[in-house]
């Protein structure tokens, strides 16, 4: 059986694209140009999908909008009906899912080692490719002062060996330091990329925050008398989830956008994924969609959405 080749009639696909509302923004973007027919970078999934042949796909709770958007351009379907189609359980959750056969593909941000862990146990390898990047930031309350902390600050304070904010130049206040669950994807980027194996301090349960959302939340409604500073990731807390009570702290003078995190200029910046397992078939809806979305015609979704590109 001839491999297939994707069939996308762009005509049909404009419609419904065009109703697609990124994040965060107030009015639906350009849609993104399709790639010219020749083009070494045209997508070569081709192929029509329907709502029976569409792969399950899970993921993190930052790749809603991204999920919301593949569904309705590929599906030829409204935004509204896309939404209502997307169910993701987390970033280790969604892992799990693939594991154990209930998702088909992931679009993901990266494993923690129990992960990595849970695969080399059950015999099963992955497949990653990188459709993105992400920033970890770090919030603080709008009162607060400090615009700016160093990764060695960050390390100081996460560690339990900074606890007053003066000593980074702040006010004279008991630092109030969020953290993330072990298995979120969030957690996993701050081990690898700011604090590099130094452990974490030991904290109250109160202040491990589970949902990315209740963070959020909950860095916004301390006052100047209770300064607080967490972690979350840039399009959530960007896009999705924005609070003006919140602001973002730059590291070493470098601010979070977009911009920086594509050109690697932010200091705290890692790779999304797709992901399915090494297993697919060739011509399976999910690999299809796999290659898809490593396309040019999946970039230009990707960047439609207001994330910064892994390329």
């Amino acid at each position: 059986m001839k491999r297939l080749i994707i069939v996308i009639i762009i005509m049909a696909l404009i419609p419904a694209f065009a109703s697609c509302k990124p994040a965060g923004q107030p009015s639906p973007a350009e849609p993104p140009a399709q790639t010219e027919p020749g083009s070494q970078t045209q997508a070569t999934p081709a192929y029509v999908f329907t709502e029976e042949n569409m792969p399950v796909i899970d993921g993190s709770t930052a790749t809603i909008p991204l999920i919301e958007a593949v569904y309705s351009v590929l599906l030829g379907i409204p935004r509204s009906e896309a939404a209502e189609m997307v169910k993701t359980s987390g970033t280790d959750n969604a892992y799990d899912s693939l594991i154990w056969g209930e998702a088909e593909i992931l679009l993901v941000y990266s494993p923690s080692p129990q992960v990595l862990e849970n695969t080399k146990n059950e015999g099963i390898e992955l497949e990653m490719a990188p459709i993105g990047r992400d920033g970890l930031v770090f919030l603080v309350n709008i009162s607060n002062p400090v615009e700016s902390l160093t990764p060695g600050q960050l390390v100081s304070i996460y560690s339990g060996k900074t606890r007053n904010w003066k000593e980074v130049g702040g006010a004279d206040a008991t630092i109030k330091a969020f953290q993330r669950p072990y298995r979120s994807g969030s957690q996993t980027m701050m081990d690898e990329l700011v604090m590099k194996g130094v452990p974490m301090a030991e904290t109250e349960g109160e202040l491990v925050i589970g949902m990315m959302g209740d963070l959020v939340d909950a860095v916004a409604v301390f006052d100047s008398s209770q300064p607080s500073i967490g972690y979350n990731v840039y399009y959530f807390v960007s896009r999705m989830e924005m609070n003006e009570n919140v602001r973002l702290l730059a590291i070493d003078s470098v601010e979070p956008t977009t911009e920086s995190i594509s050109d690697g200029s932010y200091p705290f910046v890692s790779d999304f994924y797709a992901v399915i397992r090494a297993d697919t078939p060739a011509e399976s809806p999910a690999r299809v969609l796999y290659d898809w979305i490593q396309s040019a015609d999946g970039q230009n979704l990707v960047r439609h959405e207001g994330y910064a590109t892994a390329r």
